[in-house]
Parts: C-alpha cells; structure tokens; sequence
C-alpha cells in the first residue's frame, strides 16, 4: 500500500511540473513537417518568454490589434530558425523534445532580442551589462537575496544587491519611494572618449566612476535594489543617448490597450511645383544683379578704368575666392597703399548692403554669377597686359 501511494504521489508530482513546464511535441511535428503546429509551438514559447513580455511591457514591440501580438515576432524567429536549418539539425541530432524547446526558448529567440535591443539602444544595453558586472564583481556590494539560503537559484534581474557595509537585515524600501530618493543623486557629464573596435563609441562613464555613481545611489535609496530597478536608477543620472524609433503615423483604429486611437496626417512641407518655378525665376534674377552691382562699383569710382580695375581685384582676392587674402597682403599685391584698399572695400561692402534677396540660394545665385563674371575680367585685363 505504501508502494502504491508513493507511486501515486510520484505520478500526480509528475503531472504538475507537466502543467507548469509545458514541452512541445518538437520531434512528432518536425517528422511530419507540419508547418502549422511548428508556428503554433513557436507562438506559445515567444508569447511566455519573460523577456518578450517585458519588451512589449517596454514598448520595444511595437504591433496592432490585440490578436496580434507576438505575431510577427513569432514570424522572425520561425525564418530565423528555417533559415539556419536549425529544424534539420535536430533532427539529425537526434534532440529530445525538451532540449528542442530548451534551446529555442533561452538560446535562440533570447539572441535574437537582445541583439535587436543592442541595435536599437546600444548605450542603454552597453551600460546595463557594465552596471550587472560591477554589481556581481565589485567588492562594494553584496547579494541579499540569498543569505539564508546560498543556493538559491534567481534570474539576475530578480536579485538584491546592496552594499557591501550594511547589514544582513537591512530593509527594503517600495519601489515608488526609491525613485524619489534616487533623484538627491547628482546628474554625471558625458565622457566622450572614443572606444570600442571600430572607436566609434563614446564610453560615457568610466568603471570606475560608474562605480562611484552605484555607491551614490546605494546610498541615496538605503536599501538593498534588484538588479532590473538599479539599472534604471543609475542609467537615469547618466546621459545616455540612444535612438528610439517611434511610428510617426497610422492608421485610425484602436490599439493594443484599447484605446482608440486617431490618424495623424501630417503637413507637407515641402515646396508645391508653383513655388518651384517661382524660386527658381528669382535664383535666375538674382545672377542677373551681377551687371548692375558692377555698374554700381564703376560708378563709384567715376568711371575711371584703372580705379574700377583696381576694385574688381580687392574684390577679387578679398572676397571671391576661398584663400582669400588679408588686406595688407592683397596691398602689397596690388602695389597700392592700405587705406586705399579699405576704402574700396567700404564701398564694395555698401553696394552689396543695397542688395536683397529673398532667400539664400538667390544669394549663392548671385554669388556664384557674380565670381564667373569677375573672373573673366581679370583673365581680360592679364592678357590685355601680356
């Protein structure tokens, strides 16, 4: 009797942890290459997966209507999978069906999320595994979770840490009381120093400072934090630059919470093909002020060739090209006196003052008409000199 009892509570403890661990048949559904039941597995393990919830807790996913959810998630990780032949390596490998689910579960579909995380906010991930690794390695602190216990099994982000001084019974304060106390913590500058194998990041913080920074909240929250809420608490005194993507428009419709949500229609700013023809007319118009600009010089010395001469190569070598050269040296050149050079900008500058233009590609327009034009006077004027 007692046998039979044991065995009883044998197969009924069986049962429950069936219940709780649920494994799918890998091994019947790959032999039959029945698609559908594959996808419906592969639903089940992403929409139990902890990190999954937490990314569309997150709103990392981003998806519409509530029967979708995970669906194009699920989607991805099945190409993935089809892609790597991984389906076929199981079943030459001969893997049982809780292996099959096993490695799918916490091998495959979690590289697939944080390699997506680590595209989408590379410092924010960055920062997070440097914040766990100071925690576990750092003589400062100590894990409070597992006192009485030492061999006590949690996920890291689950766990207690606090510092390495207080003692074992330190108290815990509510979540909502940390964040206000966090706030006493002074905000770090950015240290902008280039690392990495490419070097094309910044590492924000050094270790050891970040080190300092986690003592100062340690001290700022007094009690001991999971991992999850210290990383939020440190990375929120930190200026971390990360690019979110976020859905500028979409349909009308109602949402993943239930709430209806409304179409944005977005202006146009761009230029209607009217205003096109118009600006493109007075880019043209301006080119032809350069006549008038130059009439207006000439003017301004009398007409008298050898002064305008000398104002078309100040304005020249003091404007018009992108070495331009200092007053004294464009004097010297010239063989002319200094003050005469800054008298003639003077009314260089003057005669431009009078110009107007409605926009700056009207100005580089005119700018770009008017050096053509000048330089063809002074290729003129040398080879009426030679």
């Amino acid at each position: 009797m007692n046998a039979t009892r044991e065995q009883t509570k044998s197969v009924q403890s069986n049962s429950v942890q069936t219940r709780h661990i649920k494994v799918g048949k890998w091994n019947e559904s790959l032999k039959k290459s029945d698609v559908n039941q594959i996808w419906t597995e592969l639903h089940r393990i992403v929409s139990s997966h902890p990190l999954v919830r937490a990314s569309k807790r997150a709103g990392f996913l981003v998806e519409e209507g509530k029967h979708n959810a995970y669906t194009d998630l699920t989607q991805e990780l099945f190409v993935a999978l089809l892609g790597k032949e991984r389906f076929q390596h199981y079943l030459d490998t001969q893997m049982s069906d809780a292996e099959i689910e096993a490695e799918i579960s916490q091998i495959e579909l979690t590289n697939m999320l944080t390699a997506e995380l680590r595209k989408r906010y590379p410092e924010s991930y960055r920062l997070a595994r440097r914040v766990s690794t100071l925690i576990q390695t750092g003589k400062s602190f100590k894990r409070f979770d597992n006192i009485n216990n030492p061999d006590v099994h949690r996920r890291l982000a689950d766990r207690l840490y606090g510092l390495a001084e207080w003692k074992n019974e330190k108290t815990r304060r509510n979540v909502q009381e940390m964040e206000e106390r966090v706030k006493v913590v002074s905000f770090q500058s950015r240290d902008t120093r280039m690392v990495g194998c490419t070097g094309d990041a910044q590492i924000v913080i050094s270790n050891v400072e970040l080190e300092k920074l986690i003592v100062k909240v340690f001290k700022a929250v007094d009690s001991p934090v999971d991992v999850r809420s210290l990383r939020s608490f440190v990375m929120s005194r930190l200026p971390i630059m990360d690019i979110y993507l976020v859905p500028v428009g979409g349909s009308s419709g109602v949402g993943d919470d239930g709430e209806e949500r409304m179409e944005y229609d977005f202006p146009d700013t761009r230029e209607t093909p009217e205003q096109d023809v118009m600006r493109r007319e007075a880019e043209l118009a301006a080119a032809g002020f350069v006549e008038g600009f130059l009439s207006e010089l000439n003017k301004s010395v009398r007409g008298k060739a050898k002064q305008f001469d000398r104002m078309v190569n100040v304005l020249w070598y003091c404007y018009l090209i992108s070495e331009s050269n200092t007053q004294l040296e464009v004097a010297e050149m010239l063989g002319v006196s200094d003050s005469l050079v800054s008298d003639y900008r003077k009314r260089i500058e003057a005669n431009l003052q009078r110009l107007s233009f409605n926009g700056v590609n009207e100005a580089r327009q005119f700018e770009r008409a008017l050096r053509e034009r000048v330089r063809d006077i002074i290729v003129a004027e040398k080879q009426e000199v030679a």
